[in-house]
């Protein structure tokens, strides 16, 4: 409970700023696109923190890190909250990033190293909770502040709870020997730290974050700004691997612990947490941007389709992490992608027309799937796994998923602009004169309208409707035929979604059986 409380709150605290932003940029006087930096700022800076944490604690203990992760996020939440101008909040969301980005990693590691295998399911269930239920009720949460108070107290809300989860944890977390043996063995030797290597995987994860959330906006690789992000990526990233891997034959300690990826469980468990994070995140976006654009939702009420999944994921939840301790969790796996495909292919029969129950059972069947893949993929991504090494596997399973989020919000918005143009180009083909039903469509709808002086447009095209209904007429038609574009274009991404989930089951055959209720690192 101690560790899900400080989740909950980070997680809480990257959905729930979505729908304030233009609120934000109305109060700081910022246009709509500068205020996104408000996201990516926070975005990057967890990005960058989230696989180093692991080796942050080797230094000064994973208690007294996780304290002062919680101590910073508090801090700078309140210093977004008091923010005057637009520069100031992005730079104490970056704070706010650095301290969030540091809480997952070592959450994971002191579950993994507090409860025996047998047991673990369950406590990654209750932190699961955390995780898939927070996105869920953030944009409701956000809504109803914004709409209510001031979007300051989205921001303010965290203080009270990190207060809290301070002293939760000064009382009740401790760090396991081997951590304080770690700890005594760096200081013995002097600290130092991988500066260089930091260096590196600051500048290709945050090329990355700022290359997914720019690129859309500013047409991918056509932007020479893209183009500079997307070199310095690639090559920070070769260059990172190369001192990672040299930082090992020398027998230092490496920011990023590639050792993992030679063991084929945490190898597929990477790809599938980012498939997870990638289907997740994409579709929390998804529908809340469906019904709010086309349907005329408010932020509060398209929060609310996402709500009840959020208690459908709370009530399987426990479920999951009973049967964890008791199935094969390849077989929890593959169940989950079985649903989640399932639940894609039905949520293709998306339209205009829907009512909100039936778009909340769509995503509740979704979040049925959801709930059996967090716990198993973990399970799985810890065994064999020394117990020096528990941090490391954290960082990177927490970071295989938030990339994954951050691909799949970039997946949606790139597809949605362009299928929907694709669309409309389609469609527009058929809205010409010589077409006999549209010239029909438009003269019945052009005699609905009462527009101009009543003159007839005697021997036109249209018969004898007035130039001012005639052209009502076409804006109505052209404005449906956008409408049903963007609808075609969220089906085409639902399916493509459906057919990236379903890949992911034939990956399930090479992962070997885990063995029953074996410990950390045997």
């Amino acid at each position: 409970m101690t560790v899900t409380l400080a989740t909950f709150m980070e997680v809480l605290d990257s959905s729930i700023a979505n729908v304030a932003l233009p609120h934000i940029a109305g109060g700081l006087g910022a246009t709509q696109d500068e205020a996104t930096w408000v996201l990516t700022a926070y975005l990057v800076a967890n990005a960058i923190i989230l696989p180093a944490g692991a080796y942050m604690t080797g230094f000064i203990g994973r208690k007294k890190f996780y304290m002062i992760c919680v101590a910073l996020f508090g801090i700078s939440s309140a210093m977004c909250g008091f923010a005057p101008t637009l520069p100031i909040l992005v730079l104490c969301r970056v704070l706010q990033g650095i301290g969030g980005g540091g809480l997952a990693p070592s959450e994971q590691a002191i579950l993994a190293d507090t409860f025996p295998p047998e047991k673990r399911g369950q406590a990654f269930a209750m932190y699961g909770l955390a995780v898939v239920c927070a996105p869920a009720i953030g944009p409701t949460l956000g809504g109803y502040i914004t709409d209510n108070f001031d979007w300051r107290w989205i921001f303010f809300l965290n203080v009270p709870i990190c207060i809290l989860s301070l002293f939760l944890t000064s009382r009740i977390v401790e760090d396991p020997p081997w951590v304080e043996k770690q700890v005594k063995e760096s200081q013995k030797g002097g600290i130092k730290l991988d500066l260089l290597g930091f260096g590196l995987l600051g500048l290709t994860f945050g090329s990355l974050e700022f290359i997914l959330d720019k690129g859309q906006e500013d047409d991918w690789f056509s932007s020479h700004l893209i183009l500079f992000f997307t070199v310095t990526m690639v090559v920070a990233f070769i260059v990172m691997i190369w001192w990672e891997l040299k930082q090992l034959r020398d027998g230092h300690r490496p920011i990023l612990n590639l050792t993992l990826f030679t063991r084929r469980q945490f190898a597929i468990s990477f790809m599938l947490m980012f498939v997870l994070g990638f289907s997740l995140y994409g579709t929390t976006i998804l529908i809340p941007q469906f019904v709010q654009t086309l349907m005329g939702y408010t932020a509060e009420l398209a929060g609310k389709v996402l709500s009840p999944a959020g208690f459908m994921m709370m009530a399987m939840m426990p479920v999951v992490g009973f049967l964890s301790g008791k199935v094969d969790p390849r077989k929890l796996i593959a169940y989950g992608f079985v649903m989640l495909t399932a639940s894609l292919i039905y949520m293709t029969n998306l339209n205009l027309g829907l009512s909100y129950g039936q778009l909340v059972i769509m995503r509740m069947f979704q979040a049925s799937g959801l709930a059996f893949l967090f716990i198993p993929i973990n399970t799985i991504a810890y065994v064999g796994v020394k117990q020096s090494e528990s941090n490391d596997v954290s960082g990177l399973t927490n970071l295989a998923r938030n990339i994954g989020g951050s691909c799949g919000t970039a997946f949606m918005a790139t597809m949605l602009t362009r299928r929907t143009a694709a669309h409309e180009s389609t469609m527009t083909r058929n809205l010409q004169s010589g077409n006999p039903g549209f010239v029909s469509q438009v003269t019945q709808m052009a005699g609905a309208y009462k527009v101009g002086n009543g003159a007839g447009v005697k021997g036109g095209p249209m018969g004898g409707a007035s130039q001012g209904a005639i052209h009502a007429a076409q804006a109505s038609i052209y404005n449906q035929m956008h409408r049903q574009a963007a609808v075609l274009s969220y089906v085409d991404i639902i399916r493509d979604l459906s057919i990236f989930c379903a890949c992911m089951i034939p990956l399930l055959f090479f992962i070997p059986r885990p063995p029953k209720h074996v410990q950390a690192g045997h």
